[in-house]
């Protein structure tokens, strides 16, 4: 089945910030809801969402968070609650906005924990397909990022990242200094996995530079509905670009078990 063709570039005006998105597919419920990662955006998704939409046969949301694309600018130093601002906040405002009912959640990295802190404070959600998730701050993590910051100021980072961001000096160091600051070392959002009753998929690459399985044994042990796993070899912090085939299927079968 072939990828389905987006709709133009838009944009919503949400809590005070313009934010682009797309829609994808014909009208469905529930929706399909993409979150970027944290240097993500709604471009960067590549071909998944639209390859997602067309092979369950459902409408897809795709957009940038602020500061992120060609949405809107942070407005400020970003706080360690951040995700939770946009999990509870901006998300809830994004979806009433678009008449969207009960979505399945899609997120990678940061979006995956901002869906997680969505379903878990009780915003109905049907599903949630979480690539590599995070709920705490690991030593690899840390690790990660720095090493991240190295290769922003030493390589053509930045120039690839203008591609695709409207500020890619400002969208780097708005997650990169949050994630370094020792204020957020103690950020962890595991009180809100009890209250997420649906379904989950989580997708973890096994060489991820950015976190282990440790983050998926807590968000299993901790959410009160049914998980999935899918570990994939040879396989890093973007498990639906290195791994595209194994992602798409195990993301299908897991969409259409949901009734």
């Amino acid at each position: 089945m072939g990828e389905q063709r987006p709709s133009p570039r838009s944009a919503v005006v949400v809590d005070g910030r313009s934010l682009e998105y797309r829609l994808i597919g014909g009208v469905t419920t529930p929706a399909l809801v993409f979150l970027h990662e944290g240097l993500g955006s709604m471009d960067l998704w590549r071909e998944y969402p639209g390859e997602v939409v067309a092979a369950t046969r459902r409408s897809g949301l795709v957009y940038s968070r602020e500061g992120h694309g060609r949405s809107d600018p942070v407005r400020a130093p970003r706080a360690p609650d951040f995700m939770e601002h946009e999990a509870l906040t901006v998300l809830p405002q994004l979806i009433d906005r678009l008449r969207l009912s009960a979505p399945i959640l899609i997120g990678h990295s940061d979006g995956a924990s901002i869906a997680l802190i969505h379903a878990g404070a009780g915003h109905q959600v049907s599903g949630l397909v979480l690539l590599a998730p995070h709920v705490f701050v690991e030593p690899e993590s840390i690790t990660g990022i720095e090493a991240a910051l190295e290769r922003f100021e030493s390589t053509d980072l930045p120039e690839r990242m203008a591609r695709h961001h409207r500020d890619p000096h400002s969208t780097f160091h708005a997650w990169n200094d949050i994630w370094l600051d020792p204020a957020f070392r103690d950020w962890n959002i595991e009180g809100f996995l009890p209250g997420i009753d649906c379904p989950t998929l989580l997708i973890q690459g096994l060489d991820d530079e950015y976190g282990t399985l440790a983050q998926l044994d807590a968000i299993e042990r901790g959410v009160s509905g049914t998980v999935q796993r899918l570990l994939l070899e040879d396989c890093g912090h973007s498990p639906h670009l290195a791994q595209p085939a194994r992602v798409l299927e195990a993301t299908t079968r897991f969409i259409e078990g949901i009734r």
